[in-house]
């Protein structure tokens, strides 16, 4: 006799990606995976004396959610830190930091999140005199949304070193005043790791992305528990969001043995890949001697390495993406077209190398020029070490020149977006990326249903911390995207291609589309069960829905009350 399965999900409207069977009602889970699929009466039939019923009461029932660009130890940090998001001018600062900062007396340093470029109402960029008043006697600094920039005050330049100024890695800088003292804007993390260096964690939880190796000294047995409570606490956020699996776009060693010793505890609820790391001051060499041992050292279904990240520039908003051109106004002071984090020389060998290794690579890049440089690496790499099924992704490529769309097809290079961070995606403020981009390079901003239409892959993500890590907002972003004017081409999503961008496009972009990402006999048992039938909800009532239940590997991970 069969074994009855553990778990039964029916009355639902599946949606299974599987192009044999695209619709169903219900399905059964046994022992992790998929073993069957297709309608009420025939699945409920199986069921046995200790088979787990779910009841998806008409609710979309679809793969569970990859987040294909999240930082996860920085986004689990920050769930807990105070969040700035939506206030501004000077007077709303204090009211929301002096709080905070007495009901935290023990604190070395109030670190904030989620700080908006123009937080002073102004249009100009806070400086450490702007953040002693609001807070003149403690350390103070906090994160733009990005993560690309912190602002200091005074107290926080003095104890990290940094009021005098520092030399940093090219692509950062410590802004100086005309006092000869530092403004208090540091850019970039070789300018303002001294910072992070002082907070809660000490750094740890950002140390995967500023410098892609372990914490020095190794982090004591109490702070490894507590840095492992901080991510735990992270992935109940994610499968609370529908989530089953997270492309960490940070990593290092360090992270790598944190996870895999929550899944010898039995508290990894999320599938999770994590890169190795190369900064652009790091010799390729550093590629041949280091990735390959920490690829082959975590290979597992839950817990794995297969990916290496790069940034080839910074961010529009700060002046420090690679641009064709200089930038419009200030920005483009003494022809600044953005900041080179690494020589398109080191950089192209980096990518020959990691190609060469067999590694998937994916590439911040934001600016025209910085997503040219990176398709350009990627076709150097092609041409040294013959074609191959490399998957290589560009992460963001926010501003793209019309040219460079078709090559994204043509060498297969997976595109990588985040809807959210448009200003079309109802989170930043819309007018801000305007003001800072030519209006000819707008056609080419953003770019999504073009970049689609041109048939490269398109796959979606939060880049969590940056934006919540929530999936509906992220989804609403790409098919009910604010009208910005004639500037701006409609680049609406439509929903079933957004839902595969976040579920079975996201798994091919991990080499695992024949394992996970669809609803098929077989596959692993990642499951999301919605609340509404999503393809009854307008677009812009898209965040009605919520996830009622997730499944990872077969275990229910979320379960709403």
């Amino acid at each position: 006799m069969a074994t009855a399965p553990d778990i039964i999900i029916h009355n639902g409207k599946l949606m299974t990606f599987d192009s044999d069977q695209p619709d169903a009602q219900a399905l059964a889970i046994t022992g992790g995976i998929l073993t069957a699929v297709g309608n009420d009466a025939d699945i409920r039939a199986m069921t046995g004396e200790e088979t787990l019923l779910i009841d998806a009461g008409g609710g979309t029932v679809l793969p569970g959610f990859i987040d294909s660009h999240v930082h996860l130890f920085g986004g689990s940090v920050e769930l807990d830190t105070l969040n700035l998001y939506g206030v501004e001018g000077i007077a709303a600062m204090q009211d929301k930091i002096r709080p905070y900062a007495e009901a935290h007396p023990d604190m070395q340093m109030i670190f904030c999140v989620m700080a908006d470029y123009n937080i002073l109402g102004t249009g100009k960029t806070p400086t450490r005199h702007d953040l002693d008043a609001v807070l003149a006697d403690r350390p103070l600094a906090m994160f733009a949304p990005d993560h690309h920039t912190v602002w200091a005050n005074t107290k926080a330049l003095e104890v990290a070193g940094l009021i005098d100024g520092l030399e940093v890695d090219a692509g950062s800088e410590v802004v100086m005043g005309d006092d000869g003292k530092a403004s208090g804007e540091l850019l970039e993390p070789g300018a303002y790791s001294p910072v992070l260096a002082l907070t809660r964690h000490a750094g740890r939880d950002m140390m995967g992305l500023t410098t892609g190796k372990d914490p020095v000294p190794a982090p004591t047995r109490e702070q490894r528990e507590m840095d492992k409570d901080v991510i735990a606490r992270g992935l109940q956020h994610c499968a609370r969001q529908g989530i089953t699996g997270l492309h960490a776009m940070d990593g290092n060693v360090y992270q790598l043995e944190l996870l895999a010793e929550l899944e010898a505890e039995g508290r990894l609820i999320c599938r999770v890949d994590v890169p190795f790391h190369l900064k652009g001051t790091d010799p390729v060499e550093r590629l041949t001697q280091e990735a390959p041992a920490m690829r082959d050292r975590f290979q597992g279904d839950k817990v794995r390495c297969q990916h290496v990240k790069m940034f080839i520039d910074g961010v529009v908003e700060s002046g420090t993406a690679l641009m064709l051109e200089p930038y419009p106004g200030d920005l483009g002071a003494n022809g600044n077209t953005g900041d080179e984090v690494f020589t398109q020389e080191h950089f192209v060998n980096a990518c020959i190398e990691a190609d060469r290794l067999g590694f998937q690579i994916a590439v911040h890049a934001i600016g025209d020029a910085g997503v040219r440089r990176t398709i350009d690496a990627y076709e150097a790499a092609q041409n040294a070490n013959g074609k191959r099924d490399s998957r290589h992704r560009i992460e963001h490529l926010e501003v793209m020149h019309a040219d460079d769309i078709p090559r994204l097809a043509k060498l297969g290079i997976v595109a990588s977006i985040q809807p959210g961070h448009a200003p079309r995606g109802h989170i930043f403020p819309p007018s801000g990326v305007g003001q800072v981009l030519h209006d000819h390079q707008i056609a080419g901003a953003y770019a999504w249903q073009d970049i689609r239409n041109s048939g490269a892959r398109v796959i979606f993500s939060t880049d969590w911390p940056v934006i919540p890590v929530d999936v509906m907002p992220n989804v609403k972003a790409a098919i009910a995207p604010l009208d910005l004017g004639p500037n701006w081409r409609d680049q609406t999503q439509s929903l079933t291609d957004t839902l595969a961008s976040y579920t079975c496009d996201n798994a091919w972009a991990e080499f695992n589309e024949n394992r996970k990402g669809k609803l098929k006999v077989g596959m692993m048992a990642d499951v999301a069960v919605m609340s509404h039938d999503l393809t009854a909800l307008p677009p812009a009532d898209i965040t009605q829905a919520q996830a009622q239940v997730t499944i990872c590997d077969g275990a229910v991970t979320f379960q709403r009350d």
